[in-house]
């Protein structure tokens, strides 16, 4: 079985802000900046509703039978509809089992969203059990079938007041965590030019979610421990092999872990 671990970075959906308020003439920084005000007057935090957010970057990592890989969908340059094309895409050929940290929450309800306004078809991820009887009781959709697993979700217990944070608990289990910046600086950094540094930034968070991932199987013993150190020695082989300098400091922080 593929599985398929995945996790989004976005930013403000300047556009539509110039639209809902009424901003036309302004600066990306400048649309952006009254968005997050007037969400602060709102809600009392900068976090955007959902669709306010435009997708830049997508990162997996597969564990198929043959191999271990962890990529970013598309190139730095690519467009919202190709991120969540390629996505979905890879969805309806592989059918594989997703793993996300909040990804119930955050990751796809955003891709939700853009992919009803960027006009993308997603029919096996929508499907359950209509054209295919296996999704009636184990899709995508349902918050506790497990086609899906969201760790966060489901290592809190469904409560809301028990979740942890991705940085926190890849600290609790001695993995690397955040390396370069963290989510609430994408834009700063996309505004910037830096976008392959939004890519790697995400790509280091995918694989944090899934060093979690291999925790939690070895715990709930769909790993035997002998298994578990062997897809931990995999991920490092991995990054010994990369060129990449995100994943040299990966590997460092890692071992210099305690």
């Amino acid at each position: 079985m593929n599985c398929l671990i995945f996790d989004i970075e976005t930013i403000p959906d300047v556009e539509l802000g110039r639209r809902i308020f009424a901003l036309e003439g302004l600066s990306d920084a400048a649309v952006a900046k009254a968005m997050f005000a007037h969400c602060r007057q709102e809600s009392g935090r900068d976090f955007l509703p959902l669709e306010q957010h435009r997708v830049v970057a997508i990162a997996c990592a597969l564990r198929s039978r043959e191999e271990l890989r962890v990529w970013s969908l598309g190139a730095p340059a690519a467009d919202e509809k190709e991120l969540i094309e390629r996505f979905f895409d890879g969805i309806e050929k592989y059918s594989p089992d997703l793993v996300s940290w909040n990804g119930a929450g955050f990751d796809l309800p955003v891709l939700h969203y853009r992919a009803l306004a960027r006009s993308v078809q997603a029919a096996r991820y929508w499907e359950t059990g209509s054209a295919d009887a296996a999704f009636r009781y184990n899709n995508y959709l349902s918050r506790y079938h497990w086609r899906h697993l969201d760790l966060m979700d489901v290592l809190s217990g469904f409560q809301p007041r028990a979740r942890a944070s991705l940085a926190d608990m890849a600290a609790l289990l001695g993995f690397p965590g955040k390396l370069g910046f963290s989510g609430a600086q994408v834009w700063e950094q996309y505004l910037a030019g830096n976008a392959v540094g939004v890519r790697r930034y995400c790509e280091t968070d995918v694989l944090n979610t899934y060093l979690v991932y291999l925790r939690f199987e070895l715990m709930r013993g769909q790993l035997t421990r002998e298994r578990h150190a062997q897809e931990l020695e995999r991920v490092k082989a991995l990054l010994r092999d990369s060129a990449e300098p995100h994943w040299a400091e990966f590997l460092h922080a890692w071992e210099a872990q305690p």
